[in-house]
């Protein structure tokens, strides 16, 4: 065994006195890129989790984690479902893709990443594939209208996706190189920005700040807006 790449004894005592055991029992494949992935466990049962919050799976130890905006949370029977995305060659891409059901897990949360609780009446999220997670999880607990946006890197494969997880009606828009296809995102949310509308901002940095920008042009000040940068070009781990 290499133990360069294995936690040392003081680190599994604090895996074991910080982070919360629990098993895959359900993988399901919905593309290419995307699987749900469901987990359950004892540590799981009793515990408080609203619609934003997120975990930090341990992949090798404490030293790599990556971190997943739960879907829901059923807290009576120990049950929670993330939206894992395969994106590239990282540690995080690497799990979503060979995750198996009877695969031990253990992780870190739930806690505090984007407070929504704030927000009455209809919402409006902007996002990319990140974003996915929360958006199905705004969907299944609130009773007003979400209105969706996203920017996507291919549109055939993330349409289905989002059909499949309750959310066809999304308006979605491909990702440009050089982020041209953001005009097309400022024009929908300015066309979009009802008056008592809160605006949720999402995904990717650069992305966010542009529909910030937008917002602040027809009026929308920062009481009625929630930003979360879950990602930037050329840097890991922002969330």
């Amino acid at each position: 065994m290499n133990s360069a790449a294995s936690p040392g004894r003081i680190e599994r005592a604090l895996i074991r006195l910080l982070m919360r055991p629990s098993t895959v029992t359900a993988v399901e494949v919905l593309s290419p890129h995307f699987r749900l992935v469901d987990l359950a466990g004892d540590a799981l049962r009793g515990v408080a989790w609203s619609p934003g919050q997120k975990l930090q799976i341990m992949l090798n130890g404490l030293r790599t984690a990556r971190t997943y905006t739960p879907i829901c949370w059923d807290e009576q029977e120990g049950r929670t479902r993330l939206l894992a995305w395969s994106h590239g060659e990282g540690p995080g891409s690497q799990w979503a893709e060979n995750v198996t059901r009877g695969d031990s897990c253990q992780f870190f949360g739930p806690r505090r990443s984007l407070d929504v609780s704030g927000l009455a009446g209809p919402i409006v999220l902007f996002g990319d594939e990140t974003s996915f997670a929360l958006a199905a999880a705004l969907s299944q607990t609130r009773d007003g209208a979400l209105h969706l946006l996203f920017e996507v890197s291919d549109i055939q494969e993330c349409g289905p996706v989002l059909q499949t997880l309750g959310m066809g009606h999304a308006i979605l828009v491909e990702r440009a190189a050089d982020d041209r296809h953001l005009s097309v995102l400022e024009d929908r949310l300015r066309h979009i920005a009802l008056d008592d509308a809160g605006f949720v901002l999402t995904g990717r940095a650069p992305a966010i700040q542009t529909m910030s920008r937008a917002l602040k042009g027809v009026g929308i000040g920062s009481s009625r807006t929630r930003t979360k940068a879950y990602w930037a070009p050329g840097k890991v781990g922002l969330d």
